[in-house]
């Protein structure tokens, strides 16, 4: 049971981000801030890293709706980037900032349990949707005055790994610890429409944007996951980038009046 009276927040930081020493050092410092009034819980991608070394090593990759198709050797690549690289370096910028971080991965613990997924019927491999989330095993880290930062690699109910995308990982974390806003900390300033970014979208504007074209790419899975922790009770889900989350602006998706 979370005994600790500060709201939960998740925080999503995207995959083009992470090795960036900049945008490193400005992270650590938001994150910081954003725990003087809030539990944090953080989430992580690595696409930018994970197409590089694929591409180095010569092993195909292709993306389906936002989603990168995962065989098992593309998965070897996926968990080396994610579970290592990545992780690594951002507990390691969070401590040596001042915050009691902790890296995990969503097979820890059975923190994050998942089925394979397809697209109009077609399979993308060694990827998961989320179906169960341990948020006791969150919440008493949280207790603890720990910050979990989560590697999106999760444990199939077949046993065995999976790739799945860091946007539904943060939005079903956030759905089972009951987090009072979820944050999709991205490269843009939120969701654009003809270059202009949105202050707010409802749940229902959504899947038209996307089936007209001016959603596309990775910021789909961002604003279905948005829409998902919204309707099943997350108060607030933003998609913003660093100077978004300092100065309090972005998309806020939210239900429909």
């Amino acid at each position: 049971m979370y005994m600790t009276d500060k709201p939960i927040l998740v925080l999503k930081i995207g995959g083009n981000q992470v090795e960036d020493e900049t945008f490193l050092a400005g992270f650590v410092a938001a994150v910081r801030g954003l725990l003087a009034e809030h539990a944090v819980i953080i989430v992580h991608g690595g696409g930018k890293e994970i197409t590089d070394l694929h591409a180095q090593l010569g092993v195909a990759t292709e993306t389906v709706e936002g989603l990168r198709a995962t065989s098992d050797e593309s998965l070897r690549l996926v968990e080396m980037v994610l579970n290592g690289v990545v992780n690594t370096r951002l507990v390691r910028w969070l401590v040596n900032g001042g915050v009691d971080a902790l890296g995990l991965t969503g097979i820890d613990q059975g923190l994050v349990r998942v089925t394979p997924v397809s697209i109009n019927g077609r399979s993308l491999g060694r990827v998961g949707q989320v179906q169960h989330v341990n948020a006791e095993a969150l919440l008493q880290l949280l207790d603890l005055r720990v910050t979990p930062v989560i590697s999106p690699v999760s444990l199939g109910t077949d046993g065995l790994s999976y790739n799945v995308n860091a946007d539904h990982v943060a939005a079903g974390i956030a759905r089972a610890v009951e987090a009072s806003k979820l944050i999709f900390l991205s490269n843009v300033p939120g969701v654009q429409i003809t270059g202009r970014t949105l202050r707010a979208l409802t749940v229902g504007q959504i899947e038209g944007l996307i089936a007209d074209g001016h959603i596309t790419g990775g910021m789909i899975p961002k604003v279905r996951s948005a829409t998902e922790a919204v309707i099943s009770g997350v108060y607030q889900a933003v998609i913003t980038d660093l100077a978004g989350l300092a100065k309090g602006d972005g998309t806020a998706v939210i239900r429909d009046v």
